[in-house]
């Protein structure tokens, strides 16, 4: 399962909502690289590939495919807003390390 809380959910429709196209959902997906093993990678998709797993996130709908989705079972993604600006965060616990960029993480093998 994948959670996000409700600013992430909030930033990720406004983004949404400046395409002008009602029916993209969140792509969230894993990709082999980054400061670590690997690195998150979230895109607005309205293309649902066989076997991808849809959760729906109060207004959103959140698509994760089934390579990705052992990576990130479990996985919370947050938005937040300081000083330097805005930036999701991701609390993963399947992650053994994060690098401190936040968007970088491995797996034990």
């Amino acid at each position: 399962m994948i959670q996000l809380s409700h600013s992430a959910i909030n930033e990720v429709l406004r983004l949404k909502a400046r395409t002008q196209n009602p029916g993209l959902k969140l792509r969230i997906a894993v990709l082999l690289n980054g400061c670590l093993d690997r690195s998150y990678a979230m895109t607005l998709d309205n293309i649902l590939q066989p076997g991808d797993q849809v959760y729906d996130c109060d207004s959103l709908q959140v698509v994760v495919s089934p390579d990705t989705l052992p990576y990130i079972d479990g996985l919370v993604v947050d938005y937040s807003e300081d000083l330097m600006g805005g930036s999701f965060r991701f609390h993963n616990p399947n992650a053994v390390q994060s690098c401190s960029c936040g968007n970088s993480f491995s797996i034990s093998s």
